[in-house]
């Protein structure tokens, strides 16, 4: 009896998890090929990954996303998301298959790309948008702090981990509308360090733009800190 293709996607999910038990330095996007020695990455995929070079934009699909929302100086993601492509492999094995690396050398070479942009120069700081406690005691690790960390490196600016911080611990935001998760999340971040944002150019890190709802909320305390001004920067955006 011919296998049904969820079937056939369960198989090949599994027999992916098997090979990277036994060849760990297989490409993390695509599943293949064998990325250089200290990348996670392989050549093929880094070339064909999809970059939105919206960092070369001030006015882009993602700031168009906060527009009578926030006030943004800048917004860019640096890869395409759409389901079952290698953006998805990428950063589901980030989030949930412990690939910590790839959250820092994803932020390390889109760094590269942010330091040749004029629109991302006057940033003083980076701040992750941060887990609950729990969450990230569970996971082990925040993504987007991995990802802010590799931004951090290769633009030189400070990486304020504990600047903001989650409050309240939200169910998962997956299948909410923009509406519901704005309503979930609105009270669930607390400003951590003021003293370390007041007056300064914010780099606002996440791992996903899909409807905004975490990143605006995040943005709105970062901007009752007198004298701040934002920016946000994400490994990824989705355009459905």
């Amino acid at each position: 009896m011919p296998l049904s293709w969820n079937e056939i996607k369960n198989r090949s999910s599994i027999w992916k998890d098997l090979l990277s038990l036994f060849y760990p330095h297989i490409c993390a996007a695509c599943g293949r090929n064998t990325p250089p020695h200290g990348h996670v990455v392989c050549v093929s995929c880094l070339y064909k990954l999809p970059k939105t070079n919206f960092h070369l934009h001030k006015e882009n699909p993602f700031t168009e996303r906060f527009w009578g929302r926030l006030s943004l100086q800048a917004g860019a993601a640096q890869f395409f998301f759409t389901k079952g492509s290698r953006t998805q492999q990428l950063i589901h094995q980030l989030k949930y298959k412990n690939k910590q690396e790839i959250g820092v050398q994803m932020g390390k070479l889109y760094g590269a790309q942010l330091r040749e942009s004029q629109l991302f120069r006057q940033v003083d700081a980076i701040v992750p948008v941060p887990l609950h406690p729990k969450k990230e005691w569970s996971r082990g690790y925040n993504q987007s702090a991995l990802f802010a960390q590799g931004l951090s490196e290769t633009l030189g600016k400070p990486l304020l981990n504990r600047a903001l911080q989650r409050s309240t611990y939200a169910e998962s935001q997956t299948q909410k509308s923009r509406e519901e998760r704005l309503d979930n999340i609105a009270r669930a971040f607390v400003i951590g360090d003021a003293g370390a944002l007041r007056g300064k150019h914010i780099l606002l890190v996440d791992d996903v733009l899909t409807t905004g709802a975490t990143l605006e909320a995040c943005g709105l305390r970062l901007l009752d800190v007198p004298g701040v001004q934002l920016s946000m920067a994400t490994m990824a955006i989705t355009m459905d």
